[in-house]
C-alpha cells in the first residue's frame, strides 16, 4: 500500500496579513531594556570647558579676594600663608579711613557723567548714522578707533593732549587767548580731566550697540507714526526711544559695570592725584595692594570687594526691573 505524501496547504491571504503583523518573538528582556544611546555625555564634553573656566578665572579668584579682605596678610604670609583671621576688621580700616568718602563721591561723579555723556552723545550718533548717507559705513568705522585703540595707548595721548606745559589742549586754548589750564595737576581739574578722557573711550561701545538697536526697529514703524502725525522730536520721543528702551537698559547696565572698575585711564593720567582728587574705589583698592612699599593686601581685597558688591547691586535692580517689564 503506497502512501502519498500530503503537500501542506498554503495559508490563505487573511492569515498571512495576520502573521506579518505578529512582531518576532523577543530575543530577551535584556535586549528590551537596553536604552538608546543619548547625547547626554555630549551635552557635558561641551559644557566642561564652560565650566572649568568659570571655576579658575572667577570663582576661585572671588574666593582668594575675600579671603584676603577677612584676614592680616603681610607680604610673608601672603607667600608662605598662615595669615591670622580678622574677620571684618579690614572692612571697618576703610570705612573709618578719610580716603574712603572722597573715593567713593569721585567714583560716583566719574561714572554718572561718563555714563550719561556716553550715552547721549553715542545715542545721538546712532541716530545720524541710521539715516545711512554716502560715507556713513566709512565715518561709523573711524569712530571706532578710540573703542579699538590699547587703554595705555588712549591714555597716554589724552596725557599728552591735556599736558600744562605743551599740550595741545592749551595750545588752542592760547590761540583764543585763554590761560593755560592744569588739567592733570591741579585739584580742581584733575577728575574732570579722567573724565573727559573715558567719555571719548566710551562713546563707540554706545554708539554700536544704539545703532543696533535702531536697526532692529521695522520701518513700518516709523510710517505708522508719520501717518497720525508724528515726525521729528516727538517721533524719537515717543516711537524710538520706548522701542530701543531694552538696548538702552543693557547698554547703561554694561556701561555702569565697566565704569565701575575703570583703573589704568586714571593711573596712567593723574594716578588719583594730586592730593587725592582723582582717587576711585579701583585706584584705591591698587593703592594699598600694589602701590606701597608694605602693600595692606586685606583693606585692598576689601575696597576691592565694595566695588564687585556695587556691580552686583546693580545687576540685580536691572534683572528686577526686566523681569516686572515682562510680567507687565
Amino acid at each position: 500500500m503506497k502512501h502519498q505524501t500530503q503537500t501542506p496547504a498554503a495559508p490563505a491571504a487573511g492569515d498571512r496579513r495576520r502573521r506579518a503583523t505578529v512582531p518576532p518573538p523577543r530575543a530577551g528582556r535584556r535586549a528590551a531594556v537596553r536604552p538608546r544611546p543619548s547625547g547626554q555625555w555630549a551635552a557635558w564634553a561641551f559644557l566642561a570647558p564652560v565650566v572649568i573656566y568659570l571655576l579658575v578665572f572667577y570663582a576661585y579668584p572671588l574666593y582668594r579676594n575675600l579671603d584676603l579682605s577677612l584676614r592680616d596678610y603681610t607680604v610673608r604670609s601672603f607667600v608662605q600663608g598662615g595669615a591670622p583671621f580678622t574677620g571684618s576688621a579690614n572692612y571697618v580700616k576703610i570705612f573709618a579711613d578719610p580716603t574712603f568718602g572722597p573715593a567713593l563721591w569721585h567714583t560716583a561723579v566719574f561714572t554718572v557723567v561718563s555714563l550719561v555723556f556716553q550715552f547721549v552723545i553715542g545715542l545721538a550718533l546712532a541716530v545720524f548714522f541710521a539715516k545711512n548717507f554716502r560715507l556713513s559705513a566709512t565715518l561709523r568705522a573711524l569712530f571706532l578707533v578710540p573703542w579699538l585703540l590699547p587703554l595705555i595707548v588712549s591714555s597716554s595721548t589724552w596725557s599728552w593732549m591735556l599736558n600744562s606745559d605743551s599740550g595741545l589742549v592749551n595750545a588752542v586754548l592760547g590761540a583764543f587767548g585763554v590761560d593755560p589750564v592744569n588739567w592733570l595737576t591741579s585739584p580742581d581739574w584733575s577728575l574732570w580731566s579722567v573724565t573727559i578722557a573715558n567719555i571719548w573711550i566710551g562713546i563707540p561701545f554706545n554708539l554700536v550697540v544704539l545703532y543696533s538697536g535702531l536697526q532692529a526697529i521695522p520701518a513700518q514703524v516709523y510710517e505708522a507714526a508719520e501717518l497720525d502725525g508724528a515726525v521729528g522730536w516727538q517721533r524719537f520721543r515717543k516711537v524710538t526711544l520706548p522701542l530701543l528702551r531694552p538696548v538702552s537698559a543693557i547698554t547703561l547696565l554694561l556701561g555702569l559695570v565697566y565704569t565701575l572698575k575703570v583703573f589704568d585711564i586714571i593711573w596712567i593720567m593723574t594716578k588719583g592725584g594730586p592730593s587725592n582728587s582723582s582717587t576711585t574705589l579701583a585706584t584705591w583698592s591698587y593703592r594699598l595692594g600694589f602701590g606701597n612699599l608694605l602693600p595692606a593686601f586685606g583693606p585692598g581685597a576689601a575696597v576691592g570687594n565694595l566695588l564687585i558688591v556695587m556691580a552686583l547691586v546693580f545687576g540685580l535692580v536691572y534683572i528686577n526691573a526686566q523681569r516686572r517689564q515682562a510680567a507687565s
